[in-house]
């Protein structure tokens, strides 16, 4: 009878133990996958508003290229002679495809995200930065130039808090 009864507490003590074993493991696999979850999540996050931050910076840059090629002129009010003083198409193409790609590398950053700061940023930024296509007057033009570099280096600010 003691023989039965030790094997009875042998094997409920195995069972309990690979019972109590599978629930720790289970614990531990779950975690795992939920911290590389949030790991492939943070860098998804970071490539994005990395991304769209660059896009911004070359839209921002083809936007003053082109005011320039527009607008400068010299002392006697000609259009300076380094530059064709006319909107050509393949600037305006230029302008179109560094648009065309801040706004497709706004919505992955907006797919990434979840805070609503970042969100309304992302659209505010680009609508600014969109204003220098019809900035009138240099004067104008460098103070939406700084508010713009201040608007884009606010956005990575702000995302560089949420990828920490």
């Amino acid at each position: 009878m003691e023989a039965v009864v030790a094997s009875v507490v042998a094997v409920v003590g195995t069972l309990l133990g690979s019972g109590i074993t599978h629930v720790f493991q289970q614990r531990a696999s779950d975690r795992s996958e939920r911290f590389a979850r949030e790991e492939r999540l943070r860098q998804e996050r970071i490539d994005a508003y990395c991304a769209y931050a660059g896009a911004l910076l070359d839209y921002r840059r083809v936007l003053v290229h082109r005011w320039f090629v527009v607008n400068e002129t010299d002392e006697n009010g000609a259009t300076d002679a380094g530059r064709c003083g006319e909107d050509s198409p393949e600037l305006r193409e230029e302008v179109y495809k560094s648009r065309y790609t801040a706004q497709e590398a706004m919505f992955r950053a907006q797919m990434v995200s979840d805070d609503p700061e970042i969100l309304d940023r992302s659209e505010r930024v680009l609508s600014e930065v969109t204003e220098l296509h019809w900035v009138r007057g240099r004067e104008a033009l460098t103070a939406l130039r700084g508010t713009t570099r201040e608007e884009i280096r606010g956005f990575v600010a702000a995302t560089s808090h949420v990828v920490r």
